[in-house]
């Protein structure tokens, strides 16, 4: 399990596309309301994990059914706090079953935005230009507060800031978002993108790749970069956030569709409550719930995820004042680098994108 486990971005291509197909079947509405009604998990979705079972309680709670939530790749330290609520009882101990799948090729968003599943995680870049795309996608809690992906590349290669890009290959997926990303960061320093090689990394993995043409690569530090210090390869990381506020976007996220806060506000409250308790959880005992994630999914390597568990426990919630809260400004501040840099053309309501509702007030 190394980058691929946890960047999820290159999947975005095809998500994307299938969210196009989506709006133009009209599964798009107005705020709190408009999406399709859930259906049943697509073929091709096994589930990743079931709901635990409910604590000892002498007063059972009222039935709130069953949901799934959808990942947005292979399981990883991203989605512990999800696996520490379903092992732990924290959804069944409020009358919510919970099942953990995989997504398909397809991707999360475009299940949730169907209603194939009643939740998902996301991150803010794909859920932006989804409502672009009519889309009712909500954001409900940001997993990790602060943006923790980079630019990573091997210390021999001397990239130390975005000036030194110039004159080096960079591995990616293909998307218009690497150059505009990639772009900014060198303007503000005088640096010229068109001196960059961007090349398609394939399937390669990151370590595979810088060994090979590949110079630089956008990673998640707490996956790839904790592997490459138990390797110990020397990286220099190039966070997006030193370079850009706007760019300290949040990834990844929960969300749901619509028609769940519109029609089932119940459902939606139990579901962010139990994944808040999960993620609390793992803030407190990043070795503990690194052992649930390692019981529910046992071929991930259990070095790395311990690591990468106790890189991540302070980043969960890092400054903010509960785990899972969202800013308008981040929403906004995203959206207007996509419109800037012309990835972006509808006038959105950043409002409508996300809600702090169903976090827990007093966590």
């Amino acid at each position: 399990m190394r980058e691929k486990a946890i960047a999820w971005k290159g999947k975005g291509i095809a998500a994307l596309a299938a969210l196009a197909v989506l709006a133009g079947c009209g599964s798009g509405g107005g705020s709190n309301g408009g999406a399709s009604s859930p259906a049943a998990s697509p073929e091709g979705s096994p589930s990743a994990s079931a709901s635990a079972s409910a604590p000892a309680s002498s007063e059972a709670p009222k039935s709130l059914g069953e949901v799934k939530v959808v990942l947005d790749w292979t399981p990883n330290t991203n989605h512990t706090g999800l696996y520490v609520a379903a092992a732990e009882g924290f959804w069944e101990k409020r009358g919510l079953k919970v099942d953990i799948v995989q997504p398909p090729e397809s991707g999360a968003d475009a299940m949730v935005a169907s209603g194939a599943a009643e939740f998902g995680v996301g991150a803010q870049e794909g859920l932006t230009l989804a409502r672009e795309q009519k889309l009712p996608l909500v954001s409900l809690a940001a997993i990790i507060q602060h943006n923790t992906s980079g630019f990573a590349s091997p210390a021999e290669k001397n990239i130390k800031e975005p000036k030194d890009f110039e004159g080096h290959t960079y591995g990616g997926w293909g998307s218009p978002a690497e150059e505009a990303v990639i772009g900014s960061m060198m303007k503000q320093q005088g640096a010229d993108v068109s001196k960059v090689k961007f090349v398609n990394a394939g399937t390669a993995d990151f370590f595979t790749a810088v060994k090979k043409d590949i110079d630089f690569e956008w990673i998640f530090y707490a996956w790839t970069g904790i592997e490459a210090e138990q390797r110990g390869v020397k990286l220099n990381m190039v966070y997006l956030s030193d370079f850009d506020k706007k760019l300290d976007y949040y990834t990844p996220i929960l969300e749901t569709n619509e028609k769940m806060i519109q029609d089932k506000p119940d459902v939606v409250r139990a579901f962010v409550e139990g994944a808040s308790e999960g993620y609390r959880y793992a803030i407190d005992h990043p070795d503990e719930a690194a052992d649930i994630l390692l019981k529910a999914v046992p071929d991930l390597n259990a070095d790395l995820v311990k690591a990468s568990q106790k890189w991540l426990a302070s980043k969960y919630q890092d400054d903010a004042p509960r785990w899972g809260e969202q800013k308008a400004e981040v929403w906004s501040g995203y959206g207007e680098f996509l419109k800037e840099h012309g990835l972006l053309k509808a006038d959105l309501d950043y409002n409508a994108m996300f809600t702090n509702e169903f976090l827990p007030q007093n966590p």
